[in-house]
This record gives structure tokens, sequence and C-alpha cells, in this order.
């Protein structure tokens, strides 16, 4: 892994940098909203725009860089982002932040293809677990280490937000500086929803309804951070949490899929949010328990979208991986935009702790589909199951056909591998 970031560290460094802006942008505007007079249901419709845009993104980009090259795309799109953040203070109202916002999450779908695509380019065969690792690790660093950045100035003032809006336009440097020209963008074909549903009912279900809670997460908990009365400090806390968690789970809950049956892993995951929000919800006054349960919630929820698109893959062919991909990342990005906009209705109705048990509700949901599903059919034999790849559902098509790739070559190399080992065997065998 040092290897690989010595190699690619202006990369990752400029991908730390846009990462901080963002993560800081979804709590930041969850304080602000607050000071401003926003209820939840409004912060809700705001938050949910960032997804809508991010969807329409992640389809318009690809059109972009066909026409204009990844080079001017990234720079265009970065710039709006740049500019936009600096919009949000000067501009605090409603209309205006829902447009920024479904404007800035449409330029940062296009941002992360551009730079995943370098990412993806710049890798090998050899190491590309270990990119996908780093990367992996680089995005919840950037979003963790943004929520200490809201303890230096006022949320009611225009620091924070210059903060953001120079983190992006210097994370410009050193991308644009150290990538080699990017290859010629090519569009994967692409399985019908239908198709995938077909596959694999779990994964498409699944994925659909976690995008509903990986929205609320990070664009809901800041809000319910101001409705539950935390401070600044606390509220930063908080939000860390949610994501220290999906990062300390992730590589553990990565090797166990690898070594069971992923139903159970996915339904044992799910089950343990859900009971953690059930016996901890009473106690929720205290904030150490609001922490630990924005440790379990993001802790189960994050690793569970690599778990989710390793079990579809289990019933594919290698060809079809990366196909199936755009039908599940399609659904998350349709449940993302469902999620902040459910919880501001329930929280503006009954309370801020509807934040809590709308998630837990949803990860309830997962684990009796789960449970259901493995009524239905056997689960496939070890020696066909694909390999787990960790990729986090902020990631765009591009990080997940990166991680799809991962998958097969380290499918092929196993099979290649027992081959070799039956091959001696069958030849001693031979009269």
């Amino acid at each position: 892994m040092l290897s690989v970031l010595k190699n690619s560290w202006a990369l990752f460094l400029g991908l730390l940098l846009l990462m901080i802006g963002n993560g800081l942008q979804g709590t930041l505007l969850g304080l602000r909203g607050a000071i401003e007079g926003f209820d939840a249901s409004i912060m809700s419709l705001i938050m949910s725009a960032y997804f809508a845009g991010f969807l329409f993104g992640s389809r318009l980009t690809p059109i972009m860089i066909r026409r204009v090259g990844h080079v001017r795309v990234f720079a265009a799109l970065a710039s709006l982002i740049s500019a936009a953040f600096i919009l949000y203070a000067a501009l605090p109202n409603p209309l205006i932040w829902g447009a920024m916002r479904l404007l800035v999450g449409m330029c940062f779908a296009g941002v992360y293809v551009v730079a995943e695509s370098w990412l993806n380019e710049s890798a090998t065969n050899e190491n590309r677990g270990q990119a996908l690792s780093l990367y992996l690790i680089v995005q919840m660093v950037g979003v963790i280490s943004a929520q200490g950045l809201l303890n230096l100035a006022d949320a009611g003032g225009y620091t924070l937000f210059v903060i953001m809006s120079v983190l992006v336009s210097v994370s410009f440097a050193p991308i644009l500086l150290s990538v080699s020209p990017a290859p010629v963008f090519s569009a994967t074909k692409r399985m019908t929803l239908r198709e995938v549903y077909n596959v694999s009912p779990l994964g498409m279900v699944g994925m659909f309804l976690l995008g509903s809670i990986v929205a609320a997460m990070f664009g809901m908990s800041a809000v319910y951070a101001t409705e539950a009365g935390l401070t600044i400090a606390q509220t930063s806390l908080f939000v860390a949490m949610i994501y220290f968690g999906g990062m300390v789970l992730q590589f553990p809950i990565g090797w166990m899929s690898d070594r069971m049956d992923r139903r159970w892993l996915i339904l044992g995951c799910t089950a343990a949010g859900a009971l953690s929000v059930v016996v901890l919800l009473p106690f929720v006054d205290s904030f150490t328990v609001v922490c630990i349960l924005g440790f379990v919630i993001g802790g189960v929820s994050n690793p569970l979208y690599a778990l989710l698109i390793a079990y579809t893959n289990d019933f594919l062919e290698h060809e079809d991986m990366t196909a199936a991909s755009g039908g599940l990342i399609f659904a998350t990005g349709v449940g993302a935009i469902f999620g902040p906009l459910i919880i501001g209705v329930l929280m503006n109705a009954f309370g801020s702790s509807m934040f809590f048990i709308f998630i837990g509700g949803v990860l309830a949901l997962i684990a009796a589909y789960a449970a259901y599903r493995m009524t239905q059919r056997a689960a496939p034999s070890a020696d066909d199951t694909s390999s787990y790849a960790p990729v986090l559902p902020q990631a765009t098509a591009v990080a997940v056909e990166f991680a799809q790739e991962y998958a097969i070559e380290r499918a092929i190399d196993e099979e290649e591998a027992e081959d070799a080992a039956v091959a001696p065997a069958s030849a001693d065998a031979a009269p």
C-alpha cells in the first residue's frame, strides 16, 4: 500500500481535499439551516437535492467527457462546486440552497468519475486491491477530519464556507498536475433493472433500501443533531462516529464475507443495527449513547454496500458483473433521494428520535427480506462465490467498476490456482 501511495500521493491528496470539502458541506448546512430557521422538512428537501443531482450527474458526466475530455470536465465542475459553496452563505434561502445542492451533487458526481478514472488507470493488476483499500481509507479520513473543522469558526458566518470553497479549489492542483492523460471513456453495457432483480432480488431490494439509510446519515445527521439540541462540538463528533464506524468495521465484515454465506452476514449486520436502535433509543438523551448508535449504524451500513454487490456477483458470470453494477447503483441512488425526505417529515411530526427509528426500521426491513430470501434458494457453493471488494456508497460507477475488476481478477487467480493444484493430482492418478 505504501508503494501505491508513493506513486500516486498527489492524486490521493487531491481526493482527500475533495472529501474534506464535501464532508464539511453536509454537516455545515445542517447547522446553518437551524440558524436560518429552516425546519427538518425543509432541510430534508435541500439534502435530497444533492442525491438527485448526484444520480443525474453520474449519467451526464460520460457524455461531457466524450465531448471535451477529462481535464476540462474536472476543472469546470470543480469550479462550479467552489462557487456554490460561497453562495450558500451569501444567499441563505431554501430554494437557492436546494438549487445549489442539486448543482453540487451533479458536479461532485462528475468530479468523482474523473478522479476515479485516473485512479483506475494508475492501478495495475498487482496493486489494484491496495489502491482500492487506500481510496476507501482516504474517503473515510476526509469525511471524518472534515467534522473537526466545524469547531474552527461560527457556523453562522462566512469562514467555514470559504474554507470549503478553498479546499475544493486547492484540490485541483495536485490532481491536474500529477495525472497522466486519462484513457478514452467508454460506457459499460448495462443490465436492465429487471434483469438485475431476477439475478438477485436481495441485492436489488437491499441496495434500494440501503440508499435511503446512507442518504439519511450523510444528509440528515447534522439536522438530527440540531433538532436534538447538540452543540457544534457534539455534532461534529457524532457525525464523525458514523463514518469512523464504517471505516473500522469495513475490513472485518469484508473478511467474514469471503468465508460464510453472505446472506447470514447481511442478516446479522442489519439485525444488529436494528436491535441496537431498539435497545439504546430509550437512553438517547445521553450523548455517549448517541455516539455509540452513530458508530453502530455507520459500522453496519457502510460495508453493507460492498457486501450486497459481492452477494449479487455470486450469481453472475465474470463478464456480467460490471454490467449489473449499473442497476445496483441506480437503485441505491433512487433510494437515496427518498431517505432524507421521509426522515424530514417524520422528524417534523414526531421529533428528532425518528432519525434513529427510521434507520433502525429500514435495517430491520433488509434483515427480514434477507431471511425471506434464504427460504427461496440455496446459498451458492463457497467455490463459486466472488471476492469482497471494499467500496463505499459515496463512490460512483467508476469506483464500483474498479472494485468489480479487482473482484474478477481475484476470482480468476483463484480458479487458476485451483486448476494448477488439480493438474498434478490428475497426472499422479493416471496409469
